[in-house]
């Protein structure tokens, strides 16, 4: 399978990284002056390349094109009638002015799937708009429900809006792939960020349809499970996340809080929901008086969920995930000896894997032109 790569700084290319990563070519189009957005993002640089822009290329091509000039258009649609797949997160409409959307080359190849990302979808009042995480995170629900109850709005750590906009839209180009092996034909794959984030909303979006009010920020707990939040530990926050009343049974016994167990206001998920600031003032001074690691032994050998809130240096150091090759190495052509991360889909028989380093700007033009028969001069 042969993507073409028009998009550029995280939905998109998370998106064609994960169809790369499963072995697909892709090959992503970029400016010859200025390239992908993300490769100027930064502190922090590894010999002039941006760690955003290497963490989420893997597996491509780059081909610096100008599609706007007669020689790059020229090329450009000489890929196209290659491609399985196009992938673009333009604003609807841009491409249009340029003869480059679905309709249009739709028509004239019938088999090509076509992946728009973009941040309200290709039609509604909001469509011309443009998408960005933080703004979606806001409007899309994600930050009145995260922080403390009595602190302001947060926004997440990573740009989990963005990046399950092209998780979504990998499954839509996967699910089109699935479809033109039984039609012939191809299709149009519309993915927009504030369908994606709604579409995370889940429970959050159930309590809005029984309630028929929003629920709010409730910090680290949850609004339907107990105890299920986190707690000081003599060395710092411990994650307990207990799902049902036999490990409410057991949490209790580590505990040494037998008598919760038969206590009416604690006996169901229901009552410890209803009760839980009471519970919280029960179990912290005792969650208090050892370490991360020795409740998460003792916890964790009795059947109870926990886990430390660990760093994002910790998270990476754990053996596991060496063991499952979620760290991998790779060879830069200018950053010399990259570690990234792995692959998190694993396949019995056909898996994927990291076989390249991002590209550096162009690094591809002059190779994949002289597939088309043309020369670097050409190109655009």
């Amino acid at each position: 399978m042969t993507v073409l790569d028009l998009t550029r700084v995280l939905s998109g290319p998370y998106c064609t990284m994960l169809l790369a990563d499963m072995g697909a070519r892709v090959i992503k189009i970029e400016h010859p002056a200025r390239g992908d957005d993300t490769r100027a993002w930064g502190p922090p640089f590894i010999s002039g390349e941006s760690t955003y822009f290497l963490s989420i290329n893997r597996n491509k091509e780059s081909v610096a094109l100008d599609f706007k000039r007669p020689e790059g258009r020229r090329a450009l649609d000489a890929l196209i009638a290659r491609a399985d797949v196009v992938a673009e997160n333009f604003r609807p409409g841009v491409l249009a002015r340029l003869g480059l959307d679905y309709g249009t080359l739709a028509a004239a190849h019938p088999r090509l799937i076509y992946a728009s990302l973009s941040g309200y979808g290709q039609n509604g009042p909001r469509a011309a708009e443009p998408g960005y995480d933080a703004v979606l995170q806001g409007e899309g629900g994600l930050m009145s429900i995260t922080g403390a109850a009595d602190g302001p709005p947060y926004r997440l750590g990573v740009a989990v809006v963005d990046i399950v906009t092209g998780m979504f839209a990998a499954q839509g180009i996967l699910l089109a792939l699935l479809a033109r092996h039984t039609t012939g034909k191809g299709q149009h794959v519309d993915v927009s960020m504030l369908d994606s984030v709604a579409a995370l909303l889940t429970y959050q979006a159930g309590i809005v349809f029984a309630e028929g009010q929003s629920p709010g920020r409730m910090g680290n707990r949850h609004p339907s499970i107990a105890p299920y939040d986190t707690f000081d530990t003599s060395d710092g926050p411990l994650v307990l996340a207990v799902g049902n009343d036999e490990q409410w049974r057991r949490l209790c016994e580590v505990l040494g809080l037998q008598a919760l167990v038969s206590d009416s206001r604690f006996a169901t998920n229901g009552a410890r929901v209803e009760h839980y600031d009471t519970l919280e003032s029960l179990l912290a001074p005792v969650l208090a008086q050892r370490t991360r690691a020795e409740w998460t032994a003792v916890l964790v050998g009795a059947g109870v969920p926990c886990g430390p809130v660990r760093s994002v240096a910790e998270a990476l150091a754990d053996p596991q995930l060496q063991a499952r090759e979620m760290l991998v190495r790779a060879m830069h052509a200018t950053a010399s000896d990259l570690t990234l991360l792995g692959v998190p889909i694993k396949l019995s028989n056909t898996p994927g894997s990291v076989r390249t380093a991002p590209p550096t700007l162009g690094q591809h033009t002059e190779a994949v032109l002289a597939e088309l028969g043309l020369n670097l001069g050409e190109g655009g």
